[in-house]
C-alpha cells in the first residue's frame, strides 16, 4: 500500500515513522509519500493562500497550489483515492479504516486556515473524512489517526493477526477488560475463569463483558445490532450480575 500526505508542515508527519508506520515501512508493507504544498507554490514567499471571496475572517487554501500538487501526484504511478480531513466529511470508524486498508493507493489532504478552495474539492477529491464533530487547527493529527487505524488491519504490519481480530469494534463491541501477571495486585484479583485454562468459558465471559461494557458505554452501538439469542442472554447475565435489571 501507498499513503500519500499533503501538508504544509512535513515535519508534523515525521513523527508518524516511528511504531507502527516505522515497522511498515521497513518491511516493505507500505510506502509513504510526503508532499510539503509549498512546493508547489510559484512566488518567492511560497505562497499558498488568499484571503476569502466575499471577504471573511481567515484564508483559503488556493487552487492552483492544490491542482499542482494533485498532478504530480498523480503523474507518480496509479491514481489514488484523494481524501480531504474535513468537518464535512463522512465520520471514520472501523468500517471506513477496513475499506480504505484494502486501497492500493491513497492520498491524505491536510488543509489549514479555512479549507481548501471548493474548486479543487469539486475537481480532484475523491472523498471527505471527518475523525469527529470538532475542530481543528489542521489535518495533519486526523491523517495521523486514520493512518494509524488503517495500518492496524493490512497483514503484516501487526506481529499477531489475532490481535486485530480482537481489537474494539471489530465485531462491531467495545473489547472485554483485560488482565495480565502478577493475577493478584492492587488488592484485586484477576477474574478466576481467565486463570481456569478452559478456553471455552474464556471466551465465553470475554463476550459477556464485550456486550456489557458496550451497553454500559456505548448503547448507540448496541443498538444498531441485532443480537443472537446467545449474546441477549449473555448481556442478561451481565446486567444482573452488575445489578442492572435486563434492559428493556
Amino acid at each position: 500500500m501507498r499513503i500519500d500526505i499533503v501538508t504544509i508542515f512535513p515535519e508534523y508527519v515525521e513523527p508518524l515513522r516511528h511504531a507502527l508506520l516505522g515497522k511498515a515501512l521497513e518491511q516493505g508493507i507500505l510506502s509513504v509519500g510526503v508532499h510539503d504544498l509549498r512546493a508547489w507554490a510559484q512566488d518567492a514567499h511560497k505562497s499558498v493562500d488568499d484571503t476569502p471571496c466575499g471577504g471573511g475572517p481567515g484564508m483559503v487554501m488556493q487552487y492552483e497550489p492544490l491542482a499542482r500538487t494533485a498532478a504530480a501526484i498523480n503523474a507518480d504511478g496509479d491514481k489514488p483515492l484523494h481524501i480531504y480531513l474535513s468537518p464535512q466529511g463522512t465520520t471514520f470508524n472501523h468500517e471506513l479504516a477496513a475499506e480504505l486498508a484494502r486501497k492500493p493507493r491513497i492520498a491524505l489532504w491536510c488543509g489549514r486556515y479555512e479549507g481548501l478552495d471548493q474548486r479543487f474539492i469539486v475537481e480532484h477529491i475523491d472523498a471527505e473524512i471527518s475523525i469527529g464533530d470538532f475542530v481543528l487547527s489542521g489535518g495533519e493529527i486526523a491523517a495521523a489517526i486514520i493512518i494509524d487505524a488503517v495500518l492496524r488491519l493490512i497483514p503484516g504490519v501487526l506481529g499477531d493477526a489475532a490481535s486485530v481480530a480482537e481489537d474494539s469494534f471489530h465485531h462491531k463491541l467495545l473489547d472485554h477488560p483485560h488482565y495480565t501477571r502478577p493475577e493478584n495486585t492492587a488488592k484485586i484479583r484477576a477474574p478466576e475463569i481467565l486463570l481456569s485454562g478452559n478456553h471455552a468459558l474464556i471466551a465465553r465471559w470475554r463476550l459477556k463483558q464485550a456486550l456489557g461494557r458496550t451497553f454500559l458505554h456505548r448503547p448507540d452501538i448496541l443498538n444498531q445490532l441485532e443480537l443472537s439469542d446467545a449474546q441477549q442472554k449473555l448481556l442478561n447475565e451481565f446486567l444482573t450480575e452488575q445489578h442492572l435489571g435486563e434492559p428493556s
